[in-house]
């Protein structure tokens, strides 16, 4: 299988130097413009969005940045090291004749490319009986190993779950032979970041008539454009000008189940937040659900005209206002 390197800076539109900032703005702009639930066409929105989220993976990340940046087009070198390593970390444990089978999963959300740099599957096998030297015991039935990768999940799925289909591919080093098996995966609502979802029976096959081993999914929250999430909790950065914090307002806010009006005190701070109950994500099976949490943001105008100049500094000479001294008792 030819895997191709990917340039994530040429993706988010950013340069090598870019800063966490930027690359936070880049995401955020252009995820705007190809969210699934926006753009026109659905299939080339998806690809690209998915695109983008395995960008802002791994340039937001400040160790897999520095490793992509170290490696770059040379990661193959390290993917070739780990497989090594894991083939000679199998052999060690007693595995019948050293053979084993490779894997990637298709449909989950990240490319082979940032599934092989950044080892995106694993195994769990059972521990095998050794004999006296450490060879496994001949005869016995041995259980097939579990499977665990990631699965990009978009916060829109996570809300409303989901059904997805994925491809695990396995190839048998002894014939060289590819196999892909094609399942479908249930994502329930409310599916957490970080939440494992297993699919009982689809991993590797047991030998000896022992049951085959499961795949373990661990859900991954792409990342939006205008929510993060914390546990079934939503988060949204709202900009708001420095008169609407001052005198109060009433905004329209987005979440992922339509707009909201969201009242902003007077006197409210930068940085503060603010709380709309049961607008997050759903909470298990029942109906319960996390809550929509505001973080107002503050922002100065940076472009004035003689008028508006002149407005500001009228205020500056009627207010008593200063923020570098204590409030009088």
């Amino acid at each position: 299988m030819s895997v191709e390197f990917k340039d994530y800076y040429a993706t988010l539109g950013v340069p090598r130097d870019a800063s966490q900032e930027d690359i936070k703005k880049a995401f955020r702009k252009q995820a705007r413009l190809y969210h699934p639930d926006v753009a026109k066409d659905k299939k080339a929105a998806e690809e690209k969005f998915k695109a983008l989220n395995e960008a802002n993976e791994v340039l937001s990340d400040p160790a897999k940045r520095q490793k992509y940046d170290q490696l770059g087009a040379n990661w193959k070198e390290e993917s070739r090291f780990q497989e090594a390593a894991g083939r000679q970390n199998r052999r060690g444990r007693g595995t019948p004749g050293g053979s084993s089978q490779e894997f990637h999963f298709g449909g989950t959300g990240f490319s082979d490319f940032f599934e092989q740099f950044f080892a995106g599957g694993s195994r769990h096998g059972f521990p095998q009986d050794e004999g006296v030297f450490g060879g496994a015991a001949q005869g016995r039935p041995r259980p097939g190993s579990d499977i665990e990768g990631d699965i990009l999940v978009t916060l829109e799925e996570a809300m409303t779950g989901t059904v997805r289909r994925i491809s695990l591919q396995l190839v048998d080093p002894r014939t060289g032979q590819p196999e892909t098996r094609s399942i479908q995966v249930r994502i329930p609502p409310g599916a957490a970041d970080g939440k494992r979802i297993r699919v009982p029976g689809q991993g590797e096959p047991g030998s000896g008539g022992a049951p085959a081993g499961d795949i373990y999914l661990r859900v991954r929250h792409a990342a939006h454009p205008e929510f993060t999430t914390r546990e079934a909790d939503l988060y949204h950065e709202l900009e708001v000008a420095p008169w609407e914090a001052v005198l109060g307002a009433e905004i329209v806010v987005p979440t992922l189940d339509g707009k909201v009006k969201l009242r902003i005190p007077p006197g409210t701070e930068n940085g503060q937040q603010l709380r709309v109950r049961g607008r997050g994500l759903p909470k298990g099976k029942g109906t319960e659900r996390g809550d929509f949490h505001v973080i107002v943001t503050v922002q100065l105008p940076t472009q004035l005209n003689e008028e508006e100049r002149a407005q500001w500094e009228k205020l500056r000479d009627l207010s008593r206002f200063n923020p570098r001294t204590s409030p009088s008792p």
